[in-house]
């Protein structure tokens, strides 16, 4: 997370090019989120808007260790964003969905053209489907998964290249698309954002930062408190506990799944920079994120419990790169494991397992390789969507 320009990818696109992209993918990716169409019966993809699905069934966001029914992952399509580094970043990704599909389905969205290539890669085990994409971040192109007495949901976010920073024309429907596919409902959000940009406990508490959020960019216009509205409503919160972050020094503009998660509720950890890591504008956001932590209290009430997970030692990998994404915090909590990635530092990598293994007692850890996806400035949380459990249904009375 010590990136000192825009990163996550190898190559971004210049002001006088982002403009031209703005303008070839249409102004549905800069403009104000679509206006909604009502509400849809469950089982259908139509869009209902935050108010109108409430009024008819409370949904709300659970937490990531609940049960999951599949896990959604995408395959990475573009050389031009990933250059010579594709085929590694196609090896980890092929490795992540291994790894989660020990223990959950997985599902995995490939251009028709290189599902075949997704297959031979990812092996029998990993379901692939067609679907079109642009890259590999399924937490902020896909839906985010909320339930409800009714069913599942999936909440579009919007996505529009993290404030058209790359290009997005198939990662923009990627929501819409897979939710019409699997028959899902479809809450089309009143704001822009990603899905890594939210961190829940499932009892009413949510962690953002306020650099990937009141940003012009994403939301032009909008207020943290119209913001924080909007992400109660849709998420089924009571609080929205915020963070700093940083603008504009990474793609995501400092997501929360890089800085803070919830271990349980009323439990955090919280990424940390090495002991011999230079003060810099990513430690500055742990320390602020930090003393909010100190000082706030849940959605319950609770005085927050805070264990720091430190980033390994840049010295002991190999040639990591300026947007290497050098923090453990970036884990996948999947039924019955906890999914983390392994950089080559051997005593870090052991440290952090001991420490996430503490954190998610009776989940076996399992540590993957991924240093070219974190190479573009990502990890292991970014590029999954988790898909809940419904709950069961009340009995009749």
């Amino acid at each position: 997370m010590r990136e000192p320009a825009l990163s996550r990818r190898a190559v971004l696109r210049s002001g006088s090019v982002l403009a031209a992209l703005a303008m070839l993918e249409g102004c549905s990716s800069s403009a104000e989120p679509e206006p909604s169409v009502g509400t849809a019966s469950v089982g259908t993809a139509s869009a209902a808007s935050p108010s109108a699905a409430s009024s008819a069934v409370a949904f709300a966001m659970p937490a990531e260790s609940r049960p999951h029914t599949r896990t959604f992952m995408a395959w990475p399509a573009l050389e031009e964003v990933w250059g010579e580094h594709l085929p590694a970043v196609r090896e980890d990704i092929a490795r992540v969905a291994q790894a989660v599909a020990r223990f959950e389905p997985v599902v995995l969205m490939a251009r028709p053209e290189q599902s075949a290539q997704a297959r031979q890669l990812c092996g029998s085990s990993v379901e692939v489907i067609d679907l079109a994409v642009d890259d590999l971040w399924a937490r902020d192109t896909g839906p985010a998964f909320v339930t409800g007495p009714g069913g599942p949901a999936g909440v579009d976010l919007n996505f529009n290249g993290w404030g058209n920073k790359q290009t997005h024309g198939n990662d923009s429907q990627v929501a819409r698309t897979l939710l019409e596919r699997y028959a899902i409902r479809r809450i089309q959000a009143p704001i822009t954002g990603e899905g890594g940009g939210i961190e829940v406990d499932g009892e009413g508490t949510l962690m953002a930062t306020e650099s990937s959020w009141v940003n012009e960019n994403r939301n032009p216009g909008k207020s943290r408190d119209q913001i924080e509205a909007s992400l109660k409503e849709l998420f089924g919160v009571r609080k929205v506990i915020w963070f700093a972050g940083v603008a504009g020094q990474d793609i995501t503009d400092c997501h929360i799944d890089a800085l803070a998660r919830f271990a349980e509720p009323g439990v955090v950890v919280i990424h940390r920079p090495g002991p011999d890591a230079p003060p810099d504008i990513w430690s500055r956001a742990s320390d602020q994120a930090l003393q909010v932590l100190r000082d706030t209290t849940d959605a319950q009430g609770r005085k927050l419990r805070t264990v720091e997970l430190v980033e390994p030692d840049l010295s002991q990998l190999p040639d990591p790169g300026k947007d290497f994404l050098a923090t453990y915090l970036n884990y996948y909590v999947v039924n019955g494991a906890v999914i983390m990635p392994r950089f080559g530092d051997k005593a870090s990598d052991d440290r952090a397992a001991g420490v996430l293994a503490e954190l998610h007692p009776g989940r076996q850890v399992v540590p993957v390789e991924i240093n070219a996806i974190a190479s573009g400035g990502g990890g292991i949380h970014c590029s999954t969507q988790q898909q809940p459990e419904a709950p069961a249904a009340a009995p009749a009375r």
